[in-house]
Formats: C-alpha cells, sequence, structure tokens
C-alpha cells in the first residue's frame, strides 16, 4: 500500500513538472536575491537567496542551469532550477556584471568593468581561459549565433570591440554613441543592435563591414531629452520587432525592422533597465529598478497588462520555458 501511494505521489510530481509553465527569473541588487515569477498567474511565488548584488543572468542550452552575476561577491554563480540550490561558482574576475554563452555551450564570457577585460571561461573546468583586454568600463555583451564573433561593449571609450571566439583577438573597433550599454546580434547574423545610454541613441551595425548602417533616437512627448537613455534591447524571432528600454524615460520604445521606423512608446515603471520575451513571443518582461516592479506587454495588443511587485532594484530577467 505504501508503495503505491509512493508511486501516486511521483507520476503527480511527473504529471505536474509536464504542465509547469513559464517562470520569469529577475535579479534584485539590493536584496541579494532572485524573484521568481509565474507567467501564467502573473505573481512571485518564491524568492532565492543568492550571491551579492545579481544583475546580469542567463540559462544553459536545456535550462537546467542558471548563470548569474553576483557582481559584489566577484563570482558567477551556478543554480540548479530544478532545487532551486546554488551548486556551483565560476571565476569571473572583479565585478562581473553581464554574461553570455558561446552556441556551443562550453564557454561564457563576462565583462569586468573594474578592469577593463573580458573574461573567457571554460565551464567543464571552471578555469579562466584567457581574459582580453578592451575598453574602459566593458558593459554589454553578445554572442554572433553562428559563433564566430562576440562583442563587448565599453561604456567609457565609446566603443563595440569585435572579438574572433577562435583567436581571442580584437578584429574590429566600432565608435558609438556616449556610454554604450546592451549589443544583440540578429538571428541571422548579418545586423548588431546597440543602444548608448548617455547617447540617447540606438545604432544598427553591418556586420560584415562594422559600419553604422541605422541609428535611432527618440522623442517622447513631455520627457526632457536627458532622460531618454537606452539601455536593454530585445529582438523578436521573427524579424519583426525590436523593443527597448528607456531608462528613466521610463517608456519601452518600439521599432518596426521591416519598416525601421519607431512605432510606439510604451509606458512601464520606474527606470526601467532590462527586458526578456516569453517563448511564443507574446508577452514582454521588463524590470524596472527604481519603482522595484515588473511591467508585462502585450505583444499582440502592444500595451502594458500587469505590474508586479518584485525585490529592491530589479535588474536582469530571464524566461525559463514551459515544459511539453
Amino acid at each position: 500500500m505504501k508503495i503505491k501511494f509512493l508511486l501516486s505521489l511521483f507520476l503527480l510530481s511527473q504529471s505536474l513538472l509536464v504542465s509547469a509553465g513559464e517562470l520569469a527569473y529577475v535579479t534584485n541588487e539590493k536584496d541579494d536575491n532572485i524573484s521568481v515569477i509565474d507567467i501564467e498567474q502573473q505573481k512571485v511565488i518564491r524568492e532565492i537567496a543568492v550571491g551579492q548584488r545579481p544583475r546580469g543572468i542567463i540559462f544553459n542550452h536545456d535550462q537546467s542551469l542558471a548563470y548569474i552575476c553576483a557582481s559584489d561577491s566577484d563570482r558567477i554563480q551556478i543554480l540548479d532550477l530544478a532545487t532551486e540550490e546554488i551548486v556551483g561558482e565560476l571565476p569571473s574576475g572583479e565585478d562581473p556584471e553581464t554574461i553570455a554563452l558561446h552556441p556551443n555551450g562550453k564557454i561564457i564570457y563576462t565583462s569586468n568593468e573594474d578592469d577593463a577585460i573580458l573574461t573567457v571561461i571554460d565551464i567543464a573546468t571552471s578555469m579562466v581561459t584567457t581574459q582580453i583586454d578592451v575598453g574602459v568600463e566593458p558593459e554589454g555583451l553578445a554572442v554572433s549565433p553562428d559563433g564566430n564573433l562576440v562583442v563587448v561593449t565599453s561604456e567609457t571609450t565609446n566603443m563595440v570591440h569585435w572579438i574572433d571566439t577562435k583567436t581571442n583577438k580584437i578584429i574590429a573597433n566600432t565608435l558609438v554613441g556616449a556610454r554604450p550599454r546592451s549589443a544583440q546580434f540578429t538571428q541571422d547574423n548579418k545586423l548588431l543592435w546597440v543602444s548608448s545610454e548617455i547617447g540617447g541613441a540606438v545604432v544598427v551595425i553591418d556586420v560584415a563591414s562594422k559600419e553604422i548602417t541605422k541609428e535611432f533616437t527618440f522623442k517622447i512627448r513631455g520627457i526632457h531629452k536627458d532622460r531618454v537613455q537606452p539601455v536593454g534591447i530585445e529582438l523578436s524571432l521573427d524579424g519583426h520587432y525590436a523593443f527597448v528600454a528607456l531608462g528613466p524615460a521610463n517608456h519601452v520604445a518600439v521599432i518596426n525592422r521591416k519598416t525601421m521606423e519607431i512605432e510606439k512608446y510604451l509606458l512601464v515603471g520606474r527606470r526601467v533597465w532590462q527586458l526578456a520575451l516569453n517563448q511564443d513571443q507574446s508577452q514582454l518582461l521588463t524590470t524596472n529598478g527604481i519603482s522595484g516592479d515588473v511591467s508585462i506587454i502585450d505583444v499582440n495588443k502592444m500595451k502594458v497588462t500587469k505590474s508586479i511587485k518584485v525585490g529592491r532594484y530589479p535588474w536582469g530577467v530571464a524566461i525559463k520555458h514551459s515544459i511539453k
């Protein structure tokens, strides 16, 4: 009888696992934890304690692990998403803020603001394989989908540094606006989108030539241009939209990538930082640092449908897809 009962519990747990919906993991800088949001229920269901000042967060390919920049701990922590326990750490250099995973799933890149370097880490051995000197205050990171290039933006040098992943050498530099933040490659490896926070612009760079082909500036009625500070960028997989977080302007810009025109501005929480689309691209989540919440945007309706209170100074967000 006891065996049957235990078997029933096991089958029930497996059934619940299979039907598990999407979860958003939000790093809270001031609380040293992660808020876990059930996207279907649109509420925080638990919090996970992590290292000091967590910021960047990404998943491995099968979404069994999360890698978290614990900036003030000078480590990248490894979170097991099944047990929600920290199961390891990777060396990162000082003050890791953002991280990017190579498409082969074996290498992690992290930018170290204080040291002006890009750190290359082998995940299997937990070893730093090399450190690459880049511009002052490196910030944004992106790896091309084909795995051939990694780019890092340097906030003070105002450059995008292009690095060959096979040689770990800088092969080109592109000058952009003041204080570049995020960088995102398009899925076809042809374009790179880069935001410049103080420059108040987003540029589109041709990957082959490393030249800027388009620049967007933003004007929102009633908001001074100095408050329009582009940071996080999210590109829809269908090639239709680019979403840009505009920092203290408290808006997200919606750019039509077909026409290369700004379509709309969406009011979200205060000091919007980072963005993430869910699996079917129907919902966009924003982290709003000053107001301590996450806005949920219905992409089809292009409107904010929910504000969810999280911890203090939410920064990064990554969405774990539902299990089919």
